[in-house]
């Protein structure tokens, strides 16, 4: 059974490349997603696309609406979804995915370090499974890829 996977979140470190590669290398049959995890192009899309704005408002609001039909597409083609909470920043957009996980209905993995147990209290409440290291992912779905 082909799994497809939607990685959202944090975009400091490379929890997603160590994931990919350890699902290689157990040969693993998925399909993974993930956000647009460069900065710039994710903040620019809405003008680069639709045109420049005066006010930076709007020119978020583009950005915002582009990026969340992209995700909102890829989470609905997931069959579960992996939300990673980094402890450096904000990360409004995991909460959203998480949220919007939840609300489609689809299988959702936490991943975050345990000092943010307490704050993520409600995320983890609804999560099947929350982990702290990328390897705890790649074994969950190398459990699961099991026929």
């Amino acid at each position: 059974m082909t799994y497809s996977i939607y990685l959202s979140g944090e975009i400091h470190s490379n929890w997603r490349e160590q994931i990919q590669v350890g699902l290689d290398g157990y040969d693993l049959d998925t399909k993974v997603f993930s956000p647009v995890t460069d900065h710039e192009d994710s903040d620019n899309v809405g003008v680069d696309i639709l045109g420049a704005e005066d006010n930076p408002f709007w020119k978020d609001h583009k950005a915002a609406k582009i990026n969340a039909l992209r995700t909102t597409s890829l989470i609905k083609r997931a069959d579960f979804v992996v939300v990673r909470f980094g402890d450096k920043y904000r990360q409004w957009n995991a909460a959203f995915d998480a949220g919007l996980a939840i609300g489609l209905g689809k299988p959702l993995i936490t991943l975050h370090a345990p000092e943010l147990t307490h704050a993520l209290k409600e995320i983890d409440g609804a999560a099947l499974a929350v982990t702290e290291t990328p390897q705890q992912i790649i074994e969950i779905i190398r459990y699961i890829s099991q026929a």
